[in-house]
């Protein structure tokens, strides 16, 4: 059951990273294309997740590519919202 649910967070991650291409596409925005490259990187990030063990130590690894996509999400905000008061 876990692989399965593993699976669809997977496939919701990279839905919703197409959706975000879609509107860069559109709007040229960097806001989107960040949020594109963070989910793609989430949905990438459940892979070794599926394979490892749940107590395996070098977990801490995959989750510091988390952290990566989380911190690119923070840093489009904040750029987007330095660039409007600017």
């Amino acid at each position: 059951m876990n692989h399965f649910i593993s699976g669809a967070i997977m496939m919701a991650s990279g839905v919703a990273g197409l959706f975000f291409l879609r509107f860069w596409k559109r709007t040229r925005d960097r806001l989107f294309l960040m949020f594109a490259l963070a989910f793609w990187i989430l949905a990438v990030n459940r892979v070794p997740m599926v394979f490892m063990e749940q107590l395996d130590e070098t977990r801490i690894y995959v989750y510091g590519v988390r952290l990566l996509a989380f911190t690119l999400i923070l840093v489009a905000i904040v750029d987007k919202n330095r660039k409007a008061d600017g």
